[in-house]
């Protein structure tokens, strides 16, 4: 959640900032508002009890001198009932400002453009150069067919639309990936593996920011108010909810150190309303599998360790000798709890298309103030800690960047030189 105190002390540059994310004045207003009446209910009630306090005193004086005290103590239960009537008004209000306060996103930096949607991101650079071959590049999943390496119907069979089997060669070379991945982060980047549930409860999507907003992408079991993760996100950054980062109990955060922490999961979608949207093959499908980078970062050097974070991104595709584009997200394609986000999208020359295998964002103190997640800072004092995440990375578009950019005259697809120890070969072969 963004702070109640931007909105009641700068609320009209407040409002300005949430606009570029189509954020309408009046839903600030509500905030603003609600926390007003909160604040005088507040003062109300320490007014009466001080006075209830101080009339206590003085009927148990006239009482003991043998006064009348009875229009004194009805006065005194007119009080407390009013009392009463505010902390019900309270609980109200309390529950209507934070859920008001749930559904406002976080405040845009101020470098990112602004914009209703993709047409307004920028591209910050290109990496690697791809040249079109002599020769005829399919579709990912005409290159499949001939791997022997997808069977898409039997997925439908099994579960639905949206979901896809790996056989053989194509099973071996997500493993491989995954594997080449959390090495590279645990070995080079200096990440913590984790192998966190792969279902959460309502606290832990809220704390993240998936709740309430996106209920209807995400797979639920109401039996027994669990959530299938959409991306290890979830997990990692909910394992230290109402936490204090404070050099004992756990690792000290100080500007030069964060806690990064990584971790292989499945990830569930249902991408409600998506129909139509590059649905064919493994181009978006409902399960999913992704390697996920997390910071805890000091907040005076989290868009620093952002930039940080997007290189780690980087370094998957580049050691995957792979032509991908590092995209900064205007404020109206950004995801709803980042303040600021990176895409990394690799070229797809059969889809002729780019494809998004990566988002890292800097989401501030915004999901830190959900999750009650807190830092010791050098002058003594609890704060909150800013979180980090960035795909490192997604394998559906991951793959099918590989199956075409790394596609033979001979139907073979080459294998960066990276991942061959974890596959035990150089390439996928046709099946014959």
């Amino acid at each position: 959640m963004i702070d109640i105190k931007k909105i009641r002390e700068d609320f009209d540059n407040t409002v300005a900032q949430l606009a570029r994310r189509g954020v309408e004045r009046e839903k600030v207003a509500k905030a603003r508002d609600l926390d007003a009446k909160r604040r005088a209910l507040l003062a109300e009630t320490e007014t009466l009890k001080a006075k209830r306090n101080s009339a206590s005193k003085e009927i148990g004086k006239i009482a003991k001198e043998g006064g009348d005290i009875a229009a004194a103590k009805e006065e005194m239960r007119k009080v407390g009932d009013r009392i009463a009537e505010i902390d019900r008004e309270l609980a109200t209000v309390d529950v209507n400002l934070r859920e008001t306060l749930l559904m406002i996103p976080n405040l845009p930096a101020p470098e990112i453009p602004t914009g209703p949607d993709s047409s307004t991101n920028t591209v910050v650079r290109m990496v690697g150069e791809w040249k079109d071959p002599d020769y005829e590049i399919p579709d990912h999943m005409q290159i499949g067919e001939k791997l022997g390496i997808f069977d898409f119907p039997r997925g439908v069979k099994l579960t639905g639309t949206g979901f896809a089997i790996l056989l053989g060669q194509g099973a071996k070379l997500q493993r491989a990936l995954i594997q080449y991945m959390l090495d590279l982060h645990c070995q080079k980047h200096g990440y913590t593996e984790m192998l966190p549930p792969f279902m959460v409860n309502t606290a832990s999507m809220t704390g993240t920011g998936q709740l309430p907003k996106f209920a209807e992408d995400l797979y639920h079991s109401n039996a027994d108010d669990f959530w299938m993760i959409p991306t290890a996100e979830v997990p990692v950054t909910n394992y230290f909810r109402d936490d204090i980062f404070d050099g004992v109990n756990l690792p000290k955060i100080t500007p030069e150190t964060p806690v990064k922490m990584t971790a292989y999961t499945p990830c569930f979608r249902r991408e409600a309303g998506s129909a139509g949207k590059m649905t064919r093959g493994m181009l978006r499908v409902h399960q999913f599998d992704k390697v996920e980078m997390v910071n805890f970062v000091h907040p005076s050097t989290s868009f620093q360790q952002l930039e940080v974070l997007v290189k780690e991104a980087e370094d998957v595709l580049t050691g995957l000798g792979l032509a991908f584009r590092v995209i900064m997200l205007s404020s109206g394609d950004m995801g709803f709890s980042a303040a600021k986000c990176y895409d990394l999208e690799l070229w797809a020359p059969g889809e002729k298309q780019w494809l998004e295998v990566s988002s890292c964002s800097c989401f501030t103190d915004y999901q830190a103030r959900r999750l009650n997640c807190r830092f010791k800072d050098a002058d003594g004092k609890t704060k909150l800690i800013h979180t980090l995440n960035g795909s490192g990375v997604a394998l559906p578009r991951l793959m099918v960047a590989i199956l075409e950019q790394h596609l033979q005259a001979d139907g073979s697809v080459l294998l960066p030189e990276a991942i061959r120890p974890y596959f035990g070969s150089d390439r996928l072969v046709p099946v014959k």
